[in-house]
């Protein structure tokens, strides 16, 4: 009977494993040509090179043209987006128990949901895809760090693309939704946010009045450059494992905005049972249970914008 060897096994005998990948003996005579060369070239490269997603053991994207990447290196560019955003107060004792240590809340407990439609976007070549962002106004009071903005609760996406690196690389809380392309009827904005067949929001935006002059450009100026704070985590193997990783982040991005309108804002949370949506009726139910106690702002934005990829950074 003739001896079997795993594919492991003759890896680690022939001193393959952790090493780089050779050249095949293409051409060596059969009788003395090595039996493992076939394993040579086949064998995954070193995966602690370079940050991948995974499966890692393909490399890189190819992204085609001359350059490795379409934008300038470290950065994402966003070349058109439509957004409808509403800011509201809340009950300060329900939203704190979503903030992790040390995060605190940045003056009243104000609550932003922010829809937009995002298109021309370069490392998608030219793709497009929507977002629906839930965010908290707080502080990140560190020894080091000093950082303030709106604490992302939850960034829904309704595509897979960029939900990977942003949780892996950036550490966002991006998880997957049907988001409706925007309609405009009758000067109303409007859009719905599902998953599962079940509706989850309804935002709309009505009575735009356009945003000109000086108010225009102190409004352009003063959020251009803003950050969305975070916490970056990744669990454990197993439910009884340690996270791998827990701790604050922040996403740098650069906005330049082309119109803006002030308008009437009004939203809709649709609480689910377990049924309806098993992964996210806990997430969709806790907004809902957050109390409006008033409408702050609604405003309706064109802009294009740039994600600073490379400048996320840890908070200490």
């Amino acid at each position: 009977m003739s001896e079997q060897f795993s594919r492991r096994e003759m890896l680690e005998s022939s001193g393959l494993v952790g090493a780089s990948a050779l050249p095949s003996v293409a051409g060596a005579d059969a009788t003395t040509a090595d039996p493992l060369s076939h394993l040579r070239t086949v064998r995954s490269r070193h995966l602690t090179d370079s940050s991948w997603l995974m499966p890692a053991h393909f490399g890189a994207p190819q992204w085609g043209g001359e350059q490795p990447y379409p934008d300038p290196l470290g950065e994402a560019s966003y070349g058109d987006e439509e957004a409808i955003t509403i800011r509201y107060l809340t009950d300060e004792k329900q939203v704190l128990q979503y903030l992790p240590e040390p995060y605190e809340l940045n003056g009243p407990p104000t609550v932003t949901i922010a829809y937009g439609r995002n298109r021309q976007i370069n490392w998608l070549a030219g793709g497009d895809y929507n977002i629906v962002k839930v965010a908290v106004d707080a502080t990140y009071p560190g020894q080091v760090d000093r950082v303030s903005g709106g604490y992302v609760l939850v960034l829904w996406e309704n595509l897979t693309d960029p939900i990977l690196p942003g949780r892996e690389f950036q550490g966002m809380p991006k998880i997957y939704a049907d988001i409706e392309n925007h309609r405009i009827y009758d000067g109303t904005w409007m859009t719905t946010v599902s998953n599962r067949g079940k509706t989850m929001l309804d935002l709309q935006a009505s009575n735009l009045k356009q945003i000109q002059g000086e108010e225009f450009e102190t409004f352009r100026n003063d959020r251009r450059n803003g950050g969305m704070p975070g916490w970056k985590y990744i669990p454990g193997e197993s439910s009884v494992d340690e996270p791998l990783v827990s701790y604050a982040t922040e996403f740098p991005t650069t906005t330049e905005y082309h119109e803006a309108w002030s308008a009437d804002g009004t939203f809709e949370w649709h609480s689910l049972a377990w049924q309806d949506n098993p992964t996210q009726s806990h997430i969709v139910n806790a907004l809902h249970a957050l109390p409006v106690k008033e409408i702050m702002s609604c405003t309706v934005t064109k802009a294009s914008k740039v994600l600073q990829v490379a400048k996320v950074r840890r908070l200490r």
